[in-house]
């Protein structure tokens, strides 16, 4: 049975002036044309093909494999935009169609969006949409607390970044939890924190714990001692500032910062933190 939107491995049945015909189904065998047939294909071979409607609207198969499948969430950019809607390049001659009232945003040439693959019952065509809600579990996700996850980041706000959590439920990085760049588009490993009665999942890029803070405190550490004692950030510093000089959140920054002096191994300046002489000697938290 020969799928719409995914990879199918089919049998050749025999072939004619434009390429050859793959067995389909119900005696609708399915066109692969000249330019996608292997080298040496021959009638009772089996290909792996991918199928889809052509520009003309006929089911036909290729050999190109596209950037995302019928199911799938993929980062996509506009390449045309037209009265009817918006059309992504995804590795197939034919573009892939977003309907106007499938974007969530309206969408513009050239830039880039997270977007749903589904084939649209009214015409049987595959298309996309970056209203990405539809496609995932209405289920209350059953994460624990720690629980690795792969977030993928398909929009940035004030807050944070919005994430597909496993491609099944929404999740969030707050902007506070952040402890390196991301993007749109970016695939990362994160930590569940908690799961929310909304069904979203509050996330970390790092597991929460006190392992957690003494490794980031062990890295301020060290990098105190590669600038002769002093760094010019307080918890007064902006979180953007933080973050280019140390890779870490402001509330990480914060709390390991906290940690440290309790143990006076650094002293907290208006502007700075400085290395204490017993800093100086420590090698490990």
């Amino acid at each position: 049975m020969a799928e719409m939107g995914k990879l199918n491995t089919l049998e050749v049945l025999r072939v004619v002036e434009h390429g050859m015909y793959l067995q389909g189904e119900n005696n609708n065998d399915i066109l692969l044309p000249n330019k996608y047939i292997p080298e040496g294909t021959k009638v009772g071979d089996e290909i792996e093909v991918f199928i889809y409607r052509d520009s003309e609207d006929r089911i036909i198969a290729t050999t190109l494999t596209p950037k995302g499948m019928v199911g799938d969430f993929a980062y996509l950019e506009v390449v045309a935009v037209n009265r009817i809607g918006a059309f992504m390049g995804w590795g197939l001659e034919k573009d892939l169609f977003v309907p106007f009232k499938e974007q969530r945003v309206k969408m513009q040439q050239g830039q880039k969006y997270v977007v749903g693959i589904y084939i649209d019952e009214s015409s049987d065509r595959i298309a996309a949409s970056s209203k990405l809600y539809q496609f995932l579990d209405d289920d209350m996700p059953e994460f624990s607390t720690n629980e690795e996850v792969e977030a993928f980041i398909y929009d940035e706000n004030e807050i944070g970044y919005n994430c597909l959590v496993n491609e099944q439920f929404v999740g969030i990085i707050y902007e506070s939890d952040v402890v390196t760049n991301l993007e749109v588009g970016q695939k990362v490993k994160a930590y569940v924190q908690k799961v929310r009665p909304d069904k979203k999942v509050d996330l970390s890029l790092l597991p929460s714990g006190y392992g957690k803070v003494d490794d980031i405190a062990t890295g301020i550490l060290n990098k105190l001692k590669e600038n002769d004692g002093y760094i010019a950030l307080s918890d007064k510093s902006p979180s953007e500032t933080i973050n280019l000089k140390l890779g870490i959140s402001k509330k990480n920054f914060k709390k390991a910062i906290g940690s440290l002096y309790k143990k006076k191994l650094i002293e907290i300046e208006k502007i700075g933190i400085r290395l204490t002489e017993e800093g100086k000697k420590y090698n490990e938290l």
